[in-house]
């Protein structure tokens, strides 16, 4: 599957397919999450990352750019390395803090306004768009490389009732 479409009525439902998205994760992802502020681009991310089995507290890493958690896929150990681009004040920033290392093909990697570190920041296999939409949210997501084709087609979600 090249691209997925849902409706997600409210926190529960977010929750939910974060949980789905979690289950379809592979080693050195690479997943670009584009919206507005508010957006859900941090909830989703949580949600993905307690159904992954990280027990802690997910905060937004708006002011350190990113948050490494350790969690299980299939049993074995992966790196998440959530960040968020918002307060770069440009791309070279970026390459600095060396988070390019992290892209290495192991890590998966969940971006927040990744258009901030272009166009040093490795391309995404996946591309998550969120959208205000009513009480709740739309999302989309696209495939743009084998691993994430793989992604989507692991991909089992059916919103809650």
């Amino acid at each position: 599957m090249q691209h997925f479409t849902a409706y997600l009525p409210d926190e529960s439902a977010t929750a939910a397919f974060g949980a789905a998205l979690a289950r379809a994760l592979a080693p050195g992802l690479v997943i670009y999450l584009h919206g507005d502020l508010g957006a859900g681009k941090t909830a989703l991310t949580r949600a993905l990352l307690h159904a992954a089995g990280h027990q802690g507290t997910v905060k937004s890493p708006t002011y350190t750019l990113s948050e490494p958690y350790r969690v299980q896929l299939d049993g074995q150990p992966v790196n998440v390395i959530h960040y968020d681009l918002y307060r770069m004040a440009s791309p070279e920033e970026f390459l600095d803090a060396g988070f390019r290392e992290d892209f290495d093909g192991r890590n998966i990697c969940i971006v927040e306004w990744p258009e901030k570190g272009e166009p040093v920041l490795p391309l995404p296999d996946v591309k998550v768009l969120l959208k205000v939409s009513g009480l709740g949210r739309e999302v989309e997501l696209q495939a743009l490389s084998e691993i994430g084709l793989l992604c989507l087609d692991r991909l089992s979600y059916a919103p809650p009732p």
